[in-house]
């Protein structure tokens, strides 16, 4: 089982307008609403993947009650043909405050889209003595866990470096993604991976160069770092090398969620004991279809079983 902690879900509303233009009224073409947050993102593609998977956090009020009905009702994200998607359990922690929203105007014409994201419920210290306890419990069953997303109201910057210890003297294998403070704190309690973007590198690290940035990263305490470099794929330095892995063209569409792919194809390969070149293989073809759907922050299963050959994998010598 691989287990997947958001701290901060969220109800993804995602609103498609013919054109976004500023100051105007606009009439909504197409709209859809679904669980939210990037460890439910990282489960469904998971769950997909064929990996049976528990989602941990806090969900509260009426918002918190139709997130968990959407978890419930919903498969998960393109199963491979003729199969069911892995189990996908929910073990959220209740809280009284209200769930966030996360709202995005897709324009239609563009492509563009335009995220707003409310901050999410204040959490007691209660609340989060209550997820404390269920998330050790849940260690106990787990092959790897991902502490992933933004920290809600109440929540003290330390939390994911509290997470990551938890995780690490159960013994088991823990990604972080998050950023700013709660990364630069989480980062020091030495997680095996975490996984930044080009901007979360360069506010962590000062630098914009980003095998210097990676390997800065790594030296602040993580084991491996993996970063994402958008449309040039991800750099992996790794105590088993350093490797960079590109798809084999830039694709348009819409990157919401494309990261969260990537952070499930990294743990699911991480289980499945791949090589580090296939699991970055897998990575960037899972975010690359992610960034192909139709719908924001699904992954295309035919374009990630086309992808997945022929993304391009480039072995970097060690620093002297």
């Amino acid at each position: 089982m691989i287990l997947t902690v958001t701290l901060n879900t969220a109800l993804d509303l995602t609103y498609g307008v013919p054109e976004l233009v500023p100051h105007a009224s606009h009439r909504v073409s197409d709209m859809s609403e679904r669980p939210g947050g990037k460890g439910l993102n990282v489960a469904r593609v998971l769950s997909a993947l064929g990996h049976e998977t528990v989602v941990t956090g806090f969900a509260g009020g009426s918002t918190g009650t139709v997130l968990r009905e959407l978890l419930a009702a919903r498969p998960a994200d393109a199963p491979a043909p003729g199969t069911a998607p892995a189990p996908l359990t929910d073990a959220l922690v209740a809280v009284a405050g209200n769930t966030r929203r996360t709202i995005a105007v897709v324009d239609r014409a563009t492509g563009d889209t335009t995220q707003l994201n409310e901050p999410g419920p204040l959490v007691t210290a209660d609340e989060w003595t209550a997820l404390l306890g269920r998330y050790e419990e849940l260690l106990a069953g787990a092959d790897a866990v991902a502490l992933c997303g933004s920290l809600p109201p109440g929540i003290h910057v330390g939390a994911y470096a509290e997470l990551v210890r938890a995780a690490r003297t159960a013994g088991v294998p823990v990604l972080l993604d998050t950023s700013g403070e709660p990364l630069r704190r989480g980062i020091a309690a030495r997680p095996d991976l975490i996984k930044p973007n080009a901007d979360e590198l360069a506010q962590l690290t000062g630098s914009r160069e980003p095998m210097r940035a990676t390997r800065d990263a790594r030296r602040r305490g993580a084991h491996g770092v993996i970063a994402s470099l958008g449309p040039d794929g991800m750099l992996a330095v790794t105590p088993d090398g350093i490797w960079q892995a590109a798809p084999p063209a830039r694709v348009p569409g819409n990157p919401t969620g494309a990261g969260d792919s990537a952070v499930a194809g990294l743990l699911s390969g991480l289980v499945e004991g791949l090589s580090w070149p296939d699991r970055l293989r897998r990575a960037v073809a899972l975010s690359t279809a992610t960034v192909l759907s139709p719908t924001a922050g699904d992954f295309d299963r035919a374009a990630y079983e086309e992808l997945l050959p022929r993304v391009g994998i480039e072995e970097h010598a060690p620093a002297a």
